[in-house]
């Protein structure tokens, strides 16, 4: 009777939805991005020109809100970018702790107050372009909602 509860329990966990099964494929190419991520169906995109930089974000059902920054890469070492934006979250005030890391990127969890938010980086390099991925800016994430964002857009 144990064996067959632990085995319930594994099941469980590995059939936890995959961001990428329960999204469809977007592709952001005609945004000016050579990029595919998974989004909620109908999932809202807009592109803003920031100068040096340009801005999507795909804003969905159920608190999917990505951000995407492209911009020309300065180095072409993912780790060496992931880690200076890892140094650059942690310099900021409401930063607590990281969750997970990874060569390409990390979780994080801020504190204001006593509220607690979640938020990611992810860092990809496509020839002479940089993309930094992130939550989107307005709103309150739990580690789940930003594990399977980073997840769908990984």
């Amino acid at each position: 009777m144990r064996l067959l509860a632990m085995i319930t329990c594994i099941l469980l966990i590995a059939c936890k939805a995959d961001p990428k099964s329960k999204y469809p494929k977007l592709d952001l190419m005609e945004y000016g991005f050579p990029l595919e991520i998974y989004a909620p169906e109908g999932a809202e995109v807009t592109k803003s020109d920031l100068g040096v930089m340009s801005d999507i974000t795909i804003k969905g059902d159920d608190g999917y809100y990505v951000q995407i920054f492209g911009s020309d890469a300065t180095v072409v070492d993912v780790k060496s970018v992931a880690k200076n934006q890892l140094q650059d979250v942690k310099g900021t005030p409401f930063f607590s702790k990281v969750v997970e890391e990874y060569d390409d990127g990390f979780v994080f969890e801020k504190k204001i107050d006593d509220r607690i938010n979640y938020d990611f980086r992810l860092v990809k390099i496509l020839g002479d372009k940089e993309y930094i991925y992130q939550t989107g800016l307005v709103g309150t994430y739990t580690e789940e909602q930003v594990k399977d964002m980073m997840d769908a857009v990984r």
